[in-house]
Order: C-alpha cells, then sequence, then structure tokens
C-alpha cells in the first residue's frame, strides 16, 4: 500500500509527466484499432485471400441448379418463393439483416384465353397460315407448369391488318434507307424486324415515329446461330421455333411506367394505365425464323439494298410493301391481348455493417427474375451473388468485419423495365447520393465463354486492372496466366492496345439508376463471346424456354470455372472499395477519358466545318474544362499520396471528394427530353438502349443535323450542350481541389 501511495505521489507531484500520459492515452484512445484491426497490412492480405480461397465453383454450380428449376417471372408466386429462400439463405450465411422490400408496379402477361400470334389472311379475311403459340419444351421439362408462351411486354392489344414491310434491324439508319432512297412509307403498314444491333424497344419506338400500326420481332439465323453449331439440346444454337421474349419499354430510366421519378408504394400517386410512361401505342409480337421464313418467303417489292439487309433464312428478302405475285392480295394480321396490371414485386436487401465507416455503402446488386428458367440471364449472376454474399458472411462470421457498410441486393422485375432495382433507387436517393461510394452489377456472369467484358466509370480502371493481374485465368491455353493477361490478348483496346478493352456503360441491367441518375460510380463485368470472330447477337437462346441449367452445364461452362472468375472479380471489386482505407478511385483515368471522348465528338462536329464557322460554334470551352480537369486531378492524386494516413479526417475529407465525384458530373435538369439521364458524361444511346454514349447532350443535338429545316436553331442548340458540358467538367474539377 505504500508503495502505491509513494507511486501515486511521484505521478501528482511531476505534473509534466501526467500531462504526457493524458496526452497519450487520448492520442491512443483515438487512433485505436477497431475489431480486428483491418488496417494492418497482415489481416488485410488475410482476409482478402480468405474471401477469395473461400469461393467454390461446385457452390456456384448447385446455386444454379436449385434457383433453374422452375419458371421465376416478376410478379409469380415463384419468384416470391425464390425471394424468400435467398432471403433465408442470406440470415444462414450471416448477414446482419436480410429483408423483402415491396413495390406495386405495372408488368405485362398473356392473355390466357386469348392467345397472342400472326396470321396471314386472303382477300376473305380467311387465315391461311398461323404462327406457332409456344416453344416446344426442353427435354426434361416437358411436364413444368407455369411457362408463359412468348411475348413482348407492354405491347398495346390490338388486332391490325396491312401489307407487310421487311425492316432489317429496325434501327434509324435503317428507316433512313426506306424512306430516303428507296421511297418505300410505312405508314399503315405491318412491319418486320429481325432482332440483334439494338435494343427491342428503340425497334418499336422506330416503327411508331414511321407510322407502322404494328411491328413484328424475329430471330434470324444469321443473328441467333453460330455457324457449324447444332440447335439445343445437340449445342447452344437457337432452334427454329424458339422465340426471344424481351419488354418494348421506352422508359429513358423512368422505372415503373405509372410512378417515375417516384417509388411505386401504397401511397404513391399512380398515372392511369393508359397514360404511362414509354408503353407503345403499337401491337408488337415475336416469332421463331420457321415462322419469320414463311412470312418473308412471300414478299415481294423491291430487293434487300445490299447484303446487310440479308440474314441467312432461305429467302430473297424482298422489302414489300405486301406479298408478291399469286399471295398479293393476302395481307398480315396480328393478334395482340397482353393486359397490364398493377403487381406487387420484392426485392431482397441485405446489409452487413461496416465497422469504421458505416455512413458509406457499397452496393452488390442483381436481378432475380428471369422469363423462364433464367439459365444464363440472370441466374449466372444470382448463384454468383449468393456465393459471394456467402463467403462476406463467413469472413464476418470469423469476426471480421469491413470498414464500409455492404448492401446485396437481389432485384425483382429486371426485365420489366429495370424496375425493382430503380424503385429502390429512387425510395432511398437521398441517402444513397450522401453514402453511396459505389454500385457493382451482378447480373449474367457469362454471355460468352471467350474473354472477360468490362463496362465501368473511368474511376475503376486502374482497380479493375489491377485485380484481374491477382486472379488466374480461367481460358484454355492460358494455365498459369492472369485474367488480365488473357483478357489483353484476346481484347485490346482500340484506342490503346497495350491495356485490355474497358467499354462504356450504357443501360439494360440494374446499374442504369444507380450510374445515370445518382451519378453513382458503376461497374458491371461478365465472360463475354469473341467480339470480332462471332457476328451473332447476344447468345442464341437469350430470353427463350432454352435457357436451362443443362445449357450452361453441357455448352458454356461445364467446369463452372468461368463464372468463379467473375464471382471473384466481383467479390474482390466489392472487398477492395468496402475495405480500402482510401477508396481505390483515380481521377486521373477520368481526365484521360473526358480527353478522348471531347476529341471524338469533336471530330463528329468537324464532318460540319462551314456550319461550325457559320453559326460560330466553338469547342474551346469543353476542351479548357478538359485539361482544367486533368490537372486538378493531377494536383488532388498528388496530395492523396501524401495524405496523413493515420489522420481520420484528413483522409475523410479525400475520400468523401472521390466518393463525390461521379456525382459532380450530374446536372439536376437532365438531358433534352430524358429527364432521367441526368450524367452529363455517359448516357444510353438514344438510338439504342444497350450502348454507351460519351456527351450524350452534345452527340444527340448534333444527330441527322443536316436533315433539319432550322439550321440555327439545330446549331443553337449544339452550342448550348457544349456549354452544359463545359460548366460540368470544370465544376467536377473544382471538386478535387484543395478544401479550404
Amino acid at each position: 500500500m505504500a508503495r502505491s501511495k509513494a507511486t501515486l505521489c511521484t505521478w501528482l507531484g511531476c505534473p509534466g509527466l501526467l500531462g504526457c500520459f493524458l496526452l497519450g492515452f487520448l492520442a491512443g484512445w483515438f487512433t485505436r484499432p477497431t475489431e480486428k484491426n483491418p488496417n494492418s497490412s497482415d489481416v488485410y492480405q488475410n482476409v482478402r485471400q480468405k474471401l477469395v480461397a473461400e469461393m467454390k465453383a461446385e457452390n456456384i454450380k448447385q446455386f444454379l441448379r436449385s434457383f433453374t428449376k422452375l419458371p421465376h417471372l416478376a410478379g409469380t408466386e415463384q419468384n416470391l418463393l425464390l425471394a424468400k429462400q435467398i432471403q433465408g439463405q442470406w440470415k444462414e450465411f450471416g448477414l446482419d439483416s436480410a429483408e423483402l422490400v415491396h413495390y406495386d408496379v405495372l408488368l405485362s402477361y398473356p392473355n390466357e384465353k386469348q392467345p397472342n400470334y400472326i396470321s396471314v389472311i386472303d382477300d376473305q379475311g380467311n387465315e391461311i397460315f398461323n404462327t406457332s403459340l409456344f416453344e416446344p419444351r426442353p427435354q426434361g421439362y416437358e411436364n413444368v407448369t407455369d411457362i408463359l408462351p412468348p411475348y413482348n411486354a407492354f405491347s398495346a392489344q390490338g388486332v391490325p391488318e396491312a401489307d407487310l414491310i421487311y425492316v432489317n434491324y429496325g434501327r434509324t439508319e435503317d428507316y433512313f434507307k426506306l424512306e430516303r432512297e428507296m421511297g418505300i412509307n410505312c405508314t399503315g403498314k405491318i412491319v418486320i424486324a429481325r432482332y440483334g444491333k439494338i435494343f427491342r424497344g428503340n425497334k418499336v419506338k422506330n416503327a411508331i415515329l414511321a407510322g407502322a400500326q404494328g411491328i413484328i420481332l424475329y430471330s434470324d439465323p444469321a443473328d441467333y446461330c453460330a455457324p457449324g453449331v447444332d440447335a439445343y439440346p445437340d449445342g447452344w444454337n437457337l432452334p427454329g421455333r424458339g422465340v426471344q421474349r424481351g419488354n418494348v419499354l421506352n422508359l429513358n430510366g423512368a422505372g415503373d411506367p405509372l410512378t417515375p421519378g417516384y417509388p411505386a408504394k401504397e401511397y404513391t400517386f399512380r398515372y392511369k394505365v393508359n397514360e404511362g410512361v414509354g408503353i407503345p401505342k403499337i401491337p408488337v409480337h415475336p416469332i421463331g425464323y420457321h415462322d419469320a421464313e414463311v412470312l418473308l418467303r412471300a414478299m415481294g417489292g423491291p430487293a434487300a439494298p445490299d447484303s446487310s439487309w440479308k440474314g441467312s433464312l432461305n429467302v430473297s428478302y424482298n422489302i414489300g410493301p405486301g406479298f408478291a405475285d399469286s399471295s398479293s392480295t393476302r395481307k398480315v394480321r396480328m393478334h395482340v391481348h397482353t393486359n397490364n396490371k398493377i403487381t406487387r414485386i420484392y426485392n431482397v436487401i441485405g446489409i452487413l455493417r461496416g465497422a469504421v465507416e458505416p455512413d458509406r455503402y457499397i452496393i452488390l446488386g442483381g436481378h432475380r427474375d428471369s422469363w423462364v428458367f433464367g439459365g444464363i440471364d440472370p441466374t449466372t449472376g444470382a448463384a454468383v451473388l449468393q456465393e459471394v454474399v456467402r463467403s462476406f458472411g463467413k469472413m464476418k462470421m470469423e469476426g471480421w468485419r469491413p470498414k464500409r457498410t455492404i448492401i446485396f441486393a437481389s432485384w425483382d422485375a429486371e426485365e420489366f423495365g429495370l424496375l425493382g432495382s430503380t424503385e429502390w433507387a429512387e425510395e432511398n436517393a437521398r441517402v444513397l447520393q450522401e453514402r453511396a461510394v459505389a454500385y457493382i452489377n451482378t447480373d449474367s456472369s457469362i454471355e460468352g465463354n471467350y474473354t472477360l467484358r468490362v463496362d465501368c466509370t473511368p474511376l475503376l480502371y486502374k482497380l479493375v486492372y489491377n485485380l484481374t493481374k491477382e486472379i488466374l485465368s480461367p481460358d484454355e491455353g492460358y494455365q498459369n496466366k492472369s485474367l488480365y493477361e488473357s483478357w489483353l490478348e484476346k481484347d485490346p483496346a482500340t484506342e490503346n492496345n497495350s491495356y485490355p478493352r474497358i467499354n462504356k456503360l450504357g443501360s439494360g441491367s440494374d446499374f442504369e439508376a444507380y450510374f445515370q441518375r445518382l451519378g453513382i460510380a458503376s461497374a458491371r463485368v461478365r465472360y463475354t463471346k469473341n467480339r470480332k470472330a462471332d457476328k451473332f447477337s447476344n447468345y442464341p437462346v437469350y430470353h427463350t424456354v432454352y435457357e436451362t441449367f443443362e445449357l450452361v452445364e453441357k455448352f458454356y461452362d461445364p467446369t463452372f470455372k468461368k463464372q468463379l472468375t467473375i464471382a471473384q472479380l466481383r467479390g474482390k471489386l466489392v472487398y477492395e472499395l468496402a475495405d480500402s482505407q482510401v477508396i481505390p478511385f483515380d481521377c486521373r483515368d477520368y481526365g484521360e477519358a473526358l480527353k478522348g471522348y471531347s476529341n471524338r465528338i469533336y471530330k463528329l462536329a468537324k464532318k460540319h466545318e462551314e456550319q461550325l464557322k457559320t453559326y460560330e460554334v466553338s469547342f474551346d470551352p469543353l476542351f479548357s474544362a478538359v485539361v482544367n480537369f486533368s490537372k486538378a486531378a493531377a494536383e488532388f492524386h498528388r496530395r492523396l499520396e501524401q495524405v496523413d494516413k493515420k489522420d481520420p479526417v484528413a483522409v475523410r475529407i479525400m475520400n468523401d471528394q472521390l466518393m463525390f465525384i461521379e456525382r459532380a458530373f450530374i446536372d439536376p435538369l437532365g438531358l433534352p427530353g430524358r429527364k432521367f439521364y441526368r450524367h452529363v458524361i455517359f448516357a444510353p444511346s438514344s438510338h439504342n438502349k444497350y450502348a454507351g454514349e460519351s456527351f450524350p447532350g452534345i452527340y444527340d443535338a448534333m444527330f441527322d443535323i443536316e436533315s433539319k429545316a432550322d439550321q440555327r436553331g439545330a446549331w443553337e442548340e449544339v452550342k448550348r450542350q457544349i456549354s452544359i458540358a463545359a460548366f460540368t467538367v470544370q465544376a467536377a474539377a473544382g471538386t478535387l481541389k484543395e478544401v479550404a
């Protein structure tokens, strides 16, 4: 006791020592490690390696088999049961929470009592040929119920009769060829277009603009059959009676057609069904190539203008209008009775709470709903998501937590216009704008088996390149080589072949609302076909009844190693974004990308050199802003390298600047005529929703500008769009400057 008193007296007698002790204690307290200290490099590397090592191809295979046994269309009982199954598993895996979140959205289904089909009718109105009402079921699925026949969701109802016109792919340029060069008018006619090249909704929009009464869509073997491959089940090509389903909306990012901009909850105001956003006003119906051949063989009118208008059916591909010779009095009749109805859908939202910055979110989301079994789309993505969640859950059960919060999402009703993901984004927009660091999409993990495909914000280029160097390539002939090496060799970038190709983000999957509307840095990665050699569009049995587990197991990924590779890459992306002390974005790559995009749009404008002079159109402000952004990015990263990593406030300030740089490219007014597409640098192409366009405001203002009657007005709009782009890039540069 006497010693204790003496020690205490010594401390009390030395205020300087006591002060030092208190300062040291407080400094230690505020910089103390949390939980298992994920900052330390050994633990960091250990968790990193364990997370990836935990993922197994066999598990992905079992998830895929389980999820594809029955059809699970959005709005059906089976898709709700699947949501509950996924929710239950996420809880078992150890997530902090897993909840079902519902919305009441407009969906679209065929009429069970009045089937949809196409007829050829004689001059008395008798139907002398009818297209198939269903697809023959694949082997092993003969007794499965609830398989809906092929249809185009949200088609208008109607029974139009008219002459037929073949419009190739139904692209803008195809209608220009017909109307401007061939003098063929589609007004009042029914048109037939082949699937491929562009989003089907754009085909329907173009048909409406051309004055058509209805549109038939079909899959030509030239676009949906690989040479030398058998039709399913003996190979992976599309059978003659296989038909691609799909929605034909033109939502332009609106989400539920009846509640654009707002979540489709019980309290939400709804437009009337006939007032919904983007719903076509004409009937649309898809058919297989066996039925299409019957229609196309009878066509009269001029021959196809060139070989690009010819598919590989044994027909001449005459344009019409109408049939030839003895069939000239015959017409086509469409029968479309599809019903649109408000239906409840369910997202599954799982949360793994961050230990250090729980108010910073990384989202890994992909859809669950499918047109039938969803063998590839989306379930190769849903199975990968399930294995990634399981691996993260295991790490958490062993005592680890990420620095930042990870949100896992199984979206519903993606096939009906990205509805589940968009409604959740709308409901949580205010929170997400403040807290979301990145969104990683987990739709189909394979659409081919040749090489990697990446679409992402330039902020993520370096991270993607670095992570692919750490993952072994699953490709044949690349043993012990990295995914980066096989990707680079098979698909180098066109502008710089020392790097692999990375695509711009367009739309067509659930990242759309997060990237194009909210400005959250986003990425999607999957395995794809050989872009140069494989001329078929997508994979041949896309959105048909033949998309089964067996298709994947027999033909696309028998070892499931390609899907495992994608699981590893998606998992690593999420891990690095959630657990790196400094958010792994690189703004300098954005600067380089902006330089390339501005040069490209200027090159397009230079085709109108005379008008640029006449109307005093200058791109100098945009070029100047891009230079300023690149300088600001270089200076920002110089400061970032010098930041005191032991000062959590200093790191947080820099991280916030990184997080908000994508947000800086958002214009709250949106693009002209497309107010939910608000990103000034990237948007889905106005002519193909699937493709990404850079500086879309300028690009759209210049599109087909030479044919516009008011040339001065048209070029004034170009000047306005250049001004908006220049301001936005300059403002984004300002966000990177040192905080005052």
